[in-house]
Formats: C-alpha cells, structure tokens, sequence
C-alpha cells in the first residue's frame, strides 16, 4: 500500500516520521480529543505547542477579522485559498464557501538552535510548521502538504500568508534544514506524549523516549489548585483535597466514578461556573464577572450563542491577562473556570499529568 501511494505523489515515505501514516493519528486525536497541546520534548529548548485550528471558526474574532482586512481580504475563506494556491491544494468555489463547511490545518510550534546568521542576534529561532490536509488521487482526504516560517506569528493572518511551503527533502536554507531535523524529534515526542504507535517501517530520530516526565506527587495537585482556583482556600483544606486527589489518582481503571466524583468535588472548591452547553451572552457576562471580582462585558454579533461566543469572551479576557478554560466533563454541559493567562501552558502540563481533562477554549 505505501509503494503505491508513494508512485502516486502522497507524503507517505514509510521510513519516514513525516508522513500521513503519522501525522493522521495525531489528527485524530486532536480533533477527537483534546485541540491543544504544550509539553516538553527532550531535546527541544522550552515546550512544544500544538494546536488545531480551523477555517472559518478560528478566525471568527475582531482581532482576527482586522488582521484578514487589512492584509486585503473580504473572509478567512478567501485566506485559505490564498493559501491553498500557494500549496497547490485546490481552491473552495464560492458554492463551497456558501456551504459553510470547516476546515482544519495543525500548527505545531518551537524553538531550536539558531542558525549562523541568528546566532549574532538569538540563543534561540522559533519554528512553526503549519499542516493542512488534502486528497491526491483520491476522493478521501489520504494526504498533507506544509508551510513553514521562523518568525513570530504577531499578526496570525500575515505570519500564515507569509510562511513558504515545504518540502521536508530539500530544505531551502539552513533554518527549513535546523527545523526539519528537530520536527522529526518534535513528531516522535508528539506520537509517545499521547501514547500513539509509530509504524515500525519508520526510521526514529531518537532510540530514546522523548517525554520528559514530570514525577506526580500531592504537590502536583496542590500546585494545580491554586492555578485555577477563583477563591482563596484554607491550607487545611488545600492540603486535604490534594491529598484525595492524589489518592483518586493512583486508583485502578475500574475506579473512575469515584476518581470523577473527586474532579468535581475540586471544581466545586474553585468555585466553577457549572454551564448546560447552551448558554447566552447574558450568561456569560454574569458568572465570568462572579468568577473574576468585577464587571465583565464583551462585544459579540447578533444571534451568536454558546461555543461560538469563546473567541470574543478570551479577546476581552485577555486585555485583562486573563483566559478561559474548562474542565472537559465528557458529558453535555461546561464547567468553566478563569485563569491567568501567563499559566495557561503550566496547568495544561499539569493536565495531562494528573488525567484532570482541562481545555483551552
């Protein structure tokens, strides 16, 4: 199967880390499970950051519509197809447009060493390698093709539309040849962090596992409370609910009604907004301002409800450093809490650390 797709133009090299056959699993798991993602990689200087992102919805925010404005464009649509002709993907029609349909792409983010010309200036140079999904030869999406840029995304639309497409096999110049090497680590360290099975035809970058882990202790979940907690709580009772949760944590698989129950009592001490999936705008203002100690107000369009309200609720938040998250309940309703935005990537590492399902919104 891979010698056919490799004679019909697929990324799919079968000794290689990056191809379909890897990059898919991952896609999965992101889109099936948890969109985000920040851990550190043995190797890689500060944490890898993953997210999956989407056209339209991940561009459905005022600082998002200014940037596609004022790099010339009407909608986030008309910036995909820019992109997609740069990647020689083809292009939405206005019928599709019409139809409103999704469109995911994964942004993977680091930093590795610099290159010569760098070095003069950074101790470091940011990689992004931004994924987006295709069909070659085919009716079903079974290929991806990559853009590539060592700038910041200041101006998310601008750092998109300026980044150049990759070919992982000829890299252009020494800073596409530096990331290339460490987004082969960066793929494995992804493909062990969410316990994901790496063909066996492929050649690894390390013989190594390439997760640092973190060892959990009553700590770990003493530290985590006090990150998302909206309320001063008594040492006393601090030390006590760490100490149950860190005892529902070492429980068998067959325990995990009673180590729910204990995520719960911790989300009730926090003082989270416990919200059905469908909640107003009127909503939101009320309890995120209980949340946070003062008046919270957000702009918003017209006829714009639940999930669809998180871009405008963290563009107000962040003007006051602050962000909202959740507690995934795996069920039909939310429990909301807000944190300071400087921690979000700490309690999303210790998220996977102590299996209490958060999401950045």
């Amino acid at each position: 199967m891979n010698i056919f797709s490799n004679l019909f133009g697929r990324n799919n090299d079968p000794k290689s880390i990056i191809s379909f056959d890897v990059i898919n699993p991952i896609y999965s798991h992101l889109y099936s499970q948890q969109s985000n993602l920040e851990f550190k990689v043995k190797g890689i200087q500060e944490n890898v950051i993953v997210n999956l992102f989407y056209f339209p919805g991940s561009f459905d925010h005022d600082e998002a519509n200014a940037e596609i404005k004022k790099a010339g464009f009407n909608n986030s649509y008309e910036v995909l197809n820019e992109l997609y002709k740069k990647m020689n993907i083809g292009t939405l029609s206005d019928e599709m447009i019409q139809e409103g349909l999704e469109y995911d792409f994964i942004h993977i983010q680091f930093y590795s060493e610099p290159t010569t010309d760098e070095k003069k200036f950074f101790r470091r140079s940011i990689k992004n390698f931004v994924i987006f999904f295709c069909s070659t030869n085919s009716l079903e999406i079974n290929d991806f093709k990559m853009l590539y840029s060592g700038r910041h995304f200041f101006d998310y639309t601008k750092g998109l539309l300026e980044s150049e497409v990759l070919d992982v096999n000829n890299p252009k110049n020494e800073s596409e040849e530096i990331g290339i090497r460490d987004f082969k680590k960066v793929l494995q360290g992804i493909c062990h962090h969410l316990n994901i099975e790496i063909p066996p035809s492929v050649e690894l970058p390390s013989t190594e596992n390439l997760i640092e882990s973190e060892e959990v202790t009553e700590a770990t979940f003493t530290e985590l409370i006090e990150l998302i907690s909206n309320v001063e709580i008594e040492e006393k009772k601090l030390k006590k609910l760490a100490k149950k949760l860190f005892k529902n944590f070492k429980r068998p698989a067959a325990d995990y009604h009673e180590v729910i129950e204990g995520h719960y009592e911790l989300f009730e001490a926090v003082e989270a907004w416990n919200s059905d999936w469908k909640f107003d705008p009127e909503d939101a203002e009320y309890f995120i301002s209980e949340l946070i100690g003062e008046d919270f107000t957000f702009h918003y369009p017209e006829e714009t409800y639940s999930h669809e309200l998180f871009p405008y609720i963290q563009s107000a938040l962040a003007k006051m450093d602050l962000a909202l998250m959740s507690y995934n309940t795996n069920g039909d309703n939310y429990l909301f809490f807000v944190a300071n935005k400087g921690d979000v990537g700490r309690i999303l590492e210790l998220s996977q650390l102590t299996k209490i399902e958060i999401d950045q919104l």
